[in-house]
């Protein structure tokens, strides 16, 4: 499995994703499941994946096909396409239809399953994200709920629910994030390192990347900090 989170907030966006798959307890794989798209200056997203690795990987794999191809459209490529909203029902589509052709492939079996979080800004636009389900459908996030998760989300959701708003600072907002991860990382064997973080100003169309490995001083200090934080403050509470 995996865990994915996508911050919208009024200064930019916040991507963080890990990088383990897995297909049993003695079958753990690193792959990245952060996907970077970028044309300085004019448009950058990022694709966020969890869910089966065949349907992810191919999807990836043909709208880079699809982008790098000669006679490439603004209904084709999503370096082409007009607006986010476009890249997203593009990578919907693709979506949709590289689950459909694997699930008959796997007919015999349970079928595959996939989704997305695709996230970014063109010049022009205004910053989206949306949600991509296996389907090929979207939910976009707004003020109201200004981050999407997708993979074993529920144990980094508490702190999200409490400290993110549109008004969050990057700063913060990276900090929400890896605690986030943190939490999950704690609870939830299918979630490993290293982890991808990426960061996306408000009009700036370019993306800043961060490789987290295993150990890495900054994380663990955050986190020793986080769990000391949690106990000292469950001892305050009063029965």
């Amino acid at each position: 499995m995996t865990y994915c989170v996508g911050l919208l907030l009024n200064e930019g966006m916040v991507c963080l994703s890990d990088t383990r798959t897995n297909a049993g307890l003695d079958n753990i794989s690193t792959y990245r499941k952060m996907f970077v798209f970028e044309n300085p200056g004019e448009r950058v997203f990022i694709i966020m994946t969890a869910g089966s690795l065949s349907v992810t990987q191919t999807t990836i794999a043909r709208l880079h096909e699809a982008m790098d191809a000669p006679d490439a459209t603004a209904e084709t490529s999503v370096m082409l396409a007009p607006t986010m909203l476009a890249v997203a029902e593009l990578v919907g589509n693709t979506l949709a239809a590289v689950r459909a052709e694997i699930d008959e492939k796997l007919a015999q079996s349970q079928g595959a399953s996939a989704s997305m979080i695709v996230a970014g800004q063109r010049r022009g636009g205004g910053m989206r994200m949306f949600l991509i389900y296996p389907q090929g459908n979207f939910i976009e996030a707004t003020d109201d709920t200004p981050f999407l998760q997708i993979g074993e989300h529920k144990y980094g959701k508490p702190i999200l629910d409490r400290v993110v708003q549109p008004g969050t600072s990057l700063a913060d907002a990276q900090k929400a994030v890896l605690l986030s991860m943190d939490s999950t990382l704690r609870s939830n064997l299918s979630v490993g390192m290293p982890l991808d973080l990426a960061v996306i100003r408000r009009d700036s169309f370019t993306v800043e990347r961060r490789r987290i490995e295993a150990g890495d001083p900054q994380f663990r200090a955050m986190s020793d900090a986080w769990s000391n934080a949690l106990r000292e403050g469950f001892s305050r509470i009063a029965l």
